[in-house]
């Protein structure tokens, strides 16, 4: 596993449990995946040496974020097969190779343009009705590295505080809610799709994702699974991707972006549903046929960020334990900082609406609400 974070830790999860060894490249023993995996490679991702180690020690290697160097991965390549490849990565690396990709094979996303100077940001400001959104081309997740510009009069000033040589520059779209959907695409090209899940973001962090969601239609799930199939064989993807969409208010799917990995609107299925997207990864990765991706029964997953537990005493972890239907998932993280992600709650029920509110009220209860 190329990374130690908290989707690596998950994977891991999943790997032992189905008797698996698994060893973390870039991070140390105590982190996240480091905790729960056989050993830890805890160097450079551009440490040659050390890859060459790394790789010979393994069978088959896979990533848990997007921030990996391509070479890295082409580096492992001439010794040990890496999925889901170098291609999906370089793409979901540069938002402005992304979205020319899909755009390429038909799959509808914002309209943009590139940007590399303040005076090309004042004509894209212009062409896109004197509202749009500014993001860097590369590094860039959970609202960092992006800017509403509503008026040309602070082009520059907004563009000298980005402090890059080239940007996007993106027309808002008017979204009714916004989605996601995991995939997973395995080695004889066939493709498994869980549910959409419907999602709501809190200062550009994820905040709440369900499952089952009854505004997602059924014209819109077949949609997401069209796009997503796109995706998956268009890159020739051999694992896990999420393709994250906004709804219009006409009831349209528009593409925002692509994580070539498990994803954070994804973690409920480890408690709703048979096969979990991080099981997923593992039999796609690993040579083996697709899980059964059912839903068992509506879901809703809250994210735990520092601040959400800067308050969570013993005695309101003990009522949260006690909560029938919701499932604790903490990531191991020594230090709780503002907008972390230090873990995650889900809540399973016999509604979409019944699960939202009790893993909402699970965590209002770590806080004293």
């Amino acid at each position: 596993m190329l990374g130690g974070g908290q989707l690596g830790r998950m994977f891991a999860l999943a790997a032992r449990q189905s008797g698996y060894r698994v060893i973390v490249f870039g991070d140390p023993d105590d982190s996240p995946a480091g905790q729960v995996s056989d050993q830890c490679f805890d160097a450079p991702f551009r440490d040659l040496d050390a890859l060459r180690a790394f790789a010979k020690m393994v069978d088959v290697v896979t990533f848990e974020q997007e921030n990996i160097p391509v070479a890295t991965v082409e580096a492992l390549q001439e010794i040990v097969p890496v999925h889901p490849g170098p291609d999906l990565l370089r793409a979901s690396q540069n938002r402005l190779l992304e979205k020319t990709s899909l755009r390429q094979i038909g799959i509808p996303t914002a309209d943009f343009v590139r940007v590399t100077s303040a005076a090309e940001l004042r004509q894209a400001i212009v062409r896109f009705g004197g509202d749009a959104i500014l993001k860097t081309v590369t590094l860039g997740y959970d609202g960092k590295g992006q800017a509403r510009v509503r008026s040309t009069s602070n082009c520059d000033e907004i563009w000298n505080q980005l402090l890059v040589n080239e940007a996007i520059v993106e027309r808002v779209v008017d979204f009714a809610f916004e989605l996601s959907i995991v995939a997973s695409r395995f080695g004889d090209a066939s493709c498994a799709f869980f549910a959409p899940v419907l999602n709501h973001h809190v200062n550009h962090i994820l905040d709440v994702s369900v499952s089952r969601s009854p505004l997602i239609t059924e014209v819109q799930s077949l949609s997401a699974t069209d796009i997503a199939r796109a995706v998956l064989e268009h890159f020739r993807v051999v694992g896990v991707l999420c393709v994250e969409f906004f709804a219009t208010t006409d009831g349209q799917l528009i593409v925002n972006e692509i994580a070539p990995r498990p994803h954070n609107s994804g973690h409920l299925t480890i408690d709703a549903c048979r096969s979990s997207q991080f099981e997923q990864q593992l039999r796609a990765v690993c040579g083996m046929p697709s899980g059964d991706v059912s839903v068992l029964r509506p879901a809703a997953m809250v994210n735990l960020l520092g601040e959400h537990l800067q308050d969570a005493t013993a005695e309101r972890w003990k009522s949260v334990f006690a909560m029938p239907g919701v499932h604790v998932h903490l990531y191991g993280k020594s230090e709780a900082r503002i907008g972390r992600k230090m873990g995650h709650l889900t809540a399973t029920d016999e509604t979409a609406a019944k699960a939202e509110r009790l893993v909402r009220a699970a965590r209002d209860c770590l806080q004293g609400v």
